[in-house]
């Protein structure tokens, strides 16, 4: 087992962990509720983390993440405009990287 990811904020914790369950990579969370014990530890040692349960999983891991902050990146900066769902049609707003009606991920018209 190898510690991979580890971050203070929580929310961005589960959700770099989701990425990596829908790529099929297995994990866990270490240390989720131990933030509450910030001054008798370290804070560094209270942040919660994702794990691997297999080390031959890193580059994979490594790969997936990278696409998804990649992702993340070009919808934040390059797309200030609301979108239309190719699969249902609801409109989103700029910032949604997934339909808030149906889930389908958002998709240019490109692809």
């Amino acid at each position: 087992m190898q510690r991979f990811f580890r971050h203070h904020d929580r929310f961005h914790v589960y959700q770099v962990k989701s990425v990596l369950d829908e790529a099929g990579i297995p994990c866990f969370v270490k240390n989720e509720l131990v933030q509450g014990a910030i001054g008798e530890i370290p804070p560094m040692d209270s942040e919660p983390e994702i794990w691997l349960q297999d080390d031959e999983w890193q580059p994979k891991a490594q790969r997936v993440i990278k696409r998804f902050y990649e992702e993340q990146a070009e919808i934040s900066s390059d797309n200030k405009n609301d979108w239309a769902c190719l699969h249902c049609g609801q409109m989103n707003e700029y910032q949604f990287a997934i339909c808030w009606q149906c889930q389908n991920p958002r998709i240019s018209a490109e692809n």
